[in-house]
C-alpha cells in the first residue's frame, strides 16, 4: 500500500513540474517548492552544474517517501537540486532532517538560498567541508544515505559513515554507470558485502543519456 501511495504521488509531483509556473497554486506548499526545483534544475544545466537527473532524481524522492528516514546525510549538495528533493519529500510526511555537504563555500551559499526559497531550512543542514572529513562530525544513526560527488571519493565518504548507518538503511550512489571506474572502489565494497543493486535510467542532460544509480540496503548484522 505505502509504494502504491508513493508512487501516485510521485506521479503528481512529476506533473506539477511539468506545469508552468502561471498554472501553480500559490498557496500550495508543495506546489511552492516544486517551483524551485524546477528553476534549480534549469540553472544547473544552463551553467553545466552536475545534477542528479530529474529522472533518477524522482526514484531518490520514491525510496525517501516508503523509507519515511529520521535522518538523511547527502554528500556533494551543488547548489541543492537533491536536496529540494529530499526535503520536500521529509516535510510531506512531517518527519526527518537532512544533513548535506558541499566543499565549495560559492556554490553552498547558493544552495542555502534555494533551500530558504523553498521553506525549507528547518529541515536542511549545510555543512561546508570536505565530505570525506566533514562525514566524520555526524552522528548516527543515518537512515538514508545519498553520494553524488567526486566518484573517487565515494568509497572514503561511504566508510565515514558505514557504522552510523542504521540497519535497513538505504544508500543512494549517483553516477555507477559513466563514474563506474572512478568508484570501484566503492561498488565493489557495497556489492560484496550488502544486498546491492544497479538501476539504470535513460536521462537527458548535456554531459550524458544513460547513466545509472548503486542502491544499497545496509544490514549491521545486529
Amino acid at each position: 500500500m505505502m509504494t502504491t501511495l508513493c508512487t501516485l504521488w510521485l506521479a503528481l509531483a512529476g506533473q506539477a513540474l511539468a506545469a508552468e509556473p502561471s498554472e501553480r497554486p500559490s498557496a500550495d506548499t508543495g506546489d511552492k517548492i516544486a517551483a524551485v526545483i524546477k528553476a534549480v534544475e534549469q540553472d544547473s544545466i544552463k551553467r553545466r552544474i552536475r545534477l542528479l537527473a530529474p529522472e533518477k532524481a524522482v526514484r531518490l524522492a520514491e525510496l525517501v517517501c516508503r523509507k519515511k528516514p529520521t535522518k538523511v546525510v547527502e554528500a556533494g549538495t551543488a547548489i541543492g537540486y537533491s536536496g529540494l528533493w529530499i526535503g520536500r519529500e521529509l516535510k510531506r510526511v512531517g518527519r526527518g532532517k537532512l544533513i548535506t555537504m558541499e566543499i565549495d563555500p560559492k556554490i553552498a551559499r547558493e544552495a542555502e538560498a534555494n533551500f530558504q526559497e523553498a521553506g525549507l531550512e528547518e529541515i536542511v543542514t549545510l555543512k561546508l567541508g570536505d565530505a570525506r572529513e566533514t562525514a566524520k562530525e555526524i552522528e548516527g544513526p543515518v537512515d538514508f544515505l545519498l553520494i553524488d560527488c567526486i566518484p573517487t571519493n565515494y568509497y572514503r565518504v561511504f566508510l565515514a559513515l558505514e557504522d552510523k548507518l542504521s540497519d535497513g538503511a538505504i544508500v543512494f550512489a549517483d553516477n555507477a554507470g559513466y563514474g563506474a571506474a572512478g568508484m570501484k572502489d566503492y561498488l565493489k565494497h557495497v556489492r560484496g558485502k550488502y544486498n546491492s543493486r544497479t538501476e539504470w535510467f535513460d536521462i537527458n542532460l548535456p554531459w550524458a543519456k544513460r547513466d545509472a544509480v548503486e542502491i544499497t540496503t545496509v544490514s549491521q548484522g545486529k
